[in-house]
């Protein structure tokens, strides 16, 4: 049957319903516990909208914060030329010769 009521026909009803529960389903698991399915299933649509917007926006910045708090500190061993770079931690210390005074040498 091809009417539509309100743009909704039998082509896409199936993924309308697939979208919200997905959306539903976004909202419960990233929302830590803070929401329940039932809760969420009957909140106004602009709500329910808003709240996912919020955590999808959360999340994204969550990411990208780590992204570049991973790439800031990373340093490699070799360079573009293939050279390896010892770092200095690993490098061998110059031995100086410990001088001792006694009571002796200092009179």
């Amino acid at each position: 049957m091809g009417l539509a009521f309100f743009g909704l026909t039998s082509d896409i009803a199936q993924q309308v319903r697939f979208n919200l529960f997905k959306q539903i389903h976004e909202i419960v698991f990233h929302g830590k516990g803070g929401y329940d399915w039932h809760t969420i299933y009957n909140m106004p649509i602009w709500l329910r909208k808003f709240t996912f917007h919020q955590l999808q926006t959360f999340y994204d910045e969550e990411k990208q914060t780590y992204e570049e708090s991973q790439n800031a500190g990373q340093t490699t061993a070799i360079d573009s030329s293939g050279k390896v770079h010892t770092p200095e931690f690993m490098k061998p210390r110059e031995s100086k010769s410990p001088t001792y005074t006694t009571r002796a040498s200092k009179k």
